[in-house]
Parts: structure tokens; sequence; C-alpha cells
């Protein structure tokens, strides 16, 4: 089991950086893929970024093309802990930003992660 807490959201103005925090805890997990997904009211949660082992220690990090160039995964397997660090901040990345580790290689999909953070409110002022 793995169980997963946040940090660091809060309320920013457009054009700033935000650095999300999920810290595990119950087990290694060097080798869960380990993603940050965003919901809105009204909508379904959307993925924004992941992280999945690629061979020794290698790991491939996707995003959304929305987060392309601001945002940054990554991950420190010592200190059981995923990041995201979110640059250029704008009012559409508003929502409740979710953490989540699984053990599929299909990074994409919020059906394929069984461990979720409790979710971090993201407010981007314009």
């Amino acid at each position: 089991q793995v169980q997963l807490v946040e940090s660091g959201g809060g309320l920013v103005q457009a054009g700033g950086s935000l650095r999300l925090s999920c810290a595990a805890s119950g087990r290694t997990f060097s080798d869960y893929s380990l993603g940050w997904f965003r919901q809105t009211p009204g909508k379904e949660r959307e993925f924004v970024a992941a992280m999945r082992w690629a061979g020794r220690s290698t790991y491939y990090a996707d995003y959304a093309d929305s987060v392309k160039g601001r945002f940054a995964i990554s991950r420190d397997n010592a200190e059981n802990t995923v990041y995201l660090q979110m640059n250029s901040l704008k009012p559409e990345d508003t929502a409740v930003y979710y953490c989540a580790a699984g053990l599929s290689w299909d990074i994409y999909s919020p059906k394929n992660y069984d461990y979720w953070g409790q979710g971090t409110q993201i407010t981007v002022s314009s």
C-alpha cells in the first residue's frame, strides 16, 4: 500500500510559480509510475504530467500539451517524493491537483493509478 500526501498548493498570480510535493509512505515507490492530474468542477480528471521507469536509472516523463515547457515533474526515490514544478502559471491552470501512483506503463489515464493524494487547490489569479 502507498499513501500519498500533497503539499505546496495555494494562490499565485498569473506568471508566477509554485512547486507541489507529494510524499509517499507505506513502501518504496521506485517501481511505480507517478503522475499529476488536475480537476475542475464539472470536468473529468485530466492528465497533467507523469513519469515512469524506463530502464536501470532512466525514467520517462511526459506532459499534457497545455503545460509543456512550463511544468516539470521530478522524483526522489530515496525520499519517496514526487514534485511538480509549475512555472508561468495561467488562470486556466486553476484546479485541484492530485498526485497518483500506479504500476501501469500507460501513464496517461487516471484509471491506471491505484493510489491518490488528497488533492491540493491551485488558484491562479489574473
